[in-house]
């Protein structure tokens, strides 16, 4: 359990470095500092991790025509507050769609890895249109934002979440998965057009939906995450999106569960598939 006094007492906003300053690094350095206040317990958060390796993608490929359809991220090992180095390789370089592998070194060895699809748009007949309806959450000046004082992680510090369903985690629920409202911490993070590398960090900042049955804390970790993103970001890093994830299976200590992104217009954002390992 976290000390939350010294916890609080140490949590200073002038050590955060902005995510614009972590994807310029990426841009021109070899090796990127990870920046201070996005521990995840003793590793670093693994959504910031997924939008370096995100960042790195687009830098790589320079190309704003061809935007992220998919990506599957696979957390190989922990990722600690010291240097990694970016390494990314084009696979596959077609007319429409470009295929992208980057790694996250640390300690000599692989951390993290990404394989990302990006594509251009095209004509074509066949259009359906089956995305699930957006929840119909309270609205934003009726939420209880989650006080920072509460035994979270570090990283999520950086966010303000509001649950619209179900328990927080390590409730001792009978039953898995919640919804809710988030968004990056307008005192933490100044305002500016999003990204896709922003929304990778964002979605991952929701525990696991199976969280809510653990009694006591205990380690859970992503093992691998798939994104693809449907509408295109017309957003700011302030504003608020709606979450909800699904569990779909969860035994022998690991659980699959599939999640949801909505901006506050409901346009769909992203869906992702996450395999996790359990161990309680």
């Amino acid at each position: 359990m976290l000390n939350m006094k010294q916890y609080s007492k140490d949590w200073k906003i002038g050590q955060i470095m902005s995510l614009e300053s972590l994807f310029q690094q990426i841009e021109q350095e070899e090796w990127i500092d990870i920046p201070q206040g996005w521990l995840q317990g003793r590793t670093i958060f693994g959504g910031l991790v997924a939008g370096m390796l995100v960042y790195k993608a687009i830098a790589t490929i320079h190309d704003p025509v061809k935007k992220l359809l998919s990506c599957s991220v696979t957390f190989v090992g922990p990722v600690e507050e010291t240097p990694v180095k970016l390494t990314a390789e084009i696979l596959r370089q077609g007319k429409s769609v470009t295929t992208i592998e980057v790694r996250l070194w640390q300690n000599e060895a692989v951390q993290s890895i990404l394989i990302a699809s990006f594509g251009s748009q095209r004509d074509s007949k066949i259009q359906v249109s089956l995305e699930p309806q957006a929840p119909d959450f309270p609205p934003l000046n009726q939420i209880n934002i989650v006080p920072k004082y509460l035994p979270f992680p570090e990283c999520v510090k950086n966010f303000q979440l509001a649950w619209t369903e179900g328990n927080y985690p390590m409730s001792g629920s009978k039953q898995p998965d919640f919804s809710g409202w988030c968004r990056f911490d307008p005192e933490l993070h100044a305002n500016r057009e999003m990204n896709v590398s922003d929304i990778m960090t964002l979605m991952d900042v929701w525990p696991p939906g199976v969280l809510p049955m653990f009694k006591l804390p205990a380690p859970a970790s992503t093992l691998t995450w798939q994104v693809t993103f449907i509408h295109p970001l017309q957003n700011q890093l302030n504003d608020w999106f709606k979450y909800k994830v699904i569990t779909d299976f969860a035994e022998h200590g690991y659980a699959t569960e599939h999640a949801y992104l909505w901006d506050e217009q409901n346009r769909l954002i992203a869906i992702a598939r996450q395999t996790v390992t359990v161990f309680t």
